[in-house]
């Protein structure tokens, strides 16, 4: 499995399965711990980030091809890329302060990872060729041997979140 200066998780699944809803239940436990958590999202397409007509965007209409909004309490910036840079790449230049970093996507990197499933979706469980995945967030038990955690289960899951990428949370 890959490994990175920071412990990560990649939170996958296919579309609609409830990835984002477990991140958003999993990040205020993690805060409470008082872990420092960055995300990153993957896409398979492109996006827009700027809102039409603001100075941002009215850089990068122009031509500029990596634009940066600083304020004192944030930076954003949107750089263009000629191909998909690896997480690796994104992790090593970009995050450097925090406990813990979750990933929404990539799910076809060598990656520790934990699945997000329906069994409604008519399809198999990426679990049964991927021995990255971790653990299974299932709303039915699947036939594996790995963990399974209910999809409301945030605590149990941060908690073998936690234990198995062996952080040092600062409060403990």
């Amino acid at each position: 499995m890959t490994t990175f200066k920071l412990p990560l998780i990649s939170i996958v699944g296919t579309s609609k399965t409830g990835k984002t809803t477990l991140i958003e239940g999993l990040l205020p436990l993690f805060r409470k711990d008082g872990l420092r958590i960055a995300t990153i999202k993957h896409h398979h397409l492109d996006f827009e980030f700027d809102v039409k007509g603001k100075d941002t965007q009215r850089h990068r209409a122009a031509g500029a091809s990596t634009v940066i909004l600083a304020s004192p309490r944030k930076l954003a910036f949107v750089k263009d890329l000629n191909e998909e840079m690896l997480l690796g790449d994104i992790v090593s230049r970009y995050v450097d302060d925090v406990d813990l970093i979750i990933a929404e996507g990539y799910k076809r990197g060598n990656i520790p990872k934990i699945e997000v499933f329906r069994h409604d979706n008519g399809k198999i469980p990426l679990c049964m060729a991927d021995s990255s995945i971790l653990a299974i967030v299932t709303d039915k038990p699947v036939k594996s041997s790995i963990p399974q955690f209910a999809p409301d289960d945030y605590e149990k899951i941060a908690t073998f979140v936690i234990t198995n990428l062996h952080i040092v949370n600062p409060n403990r």
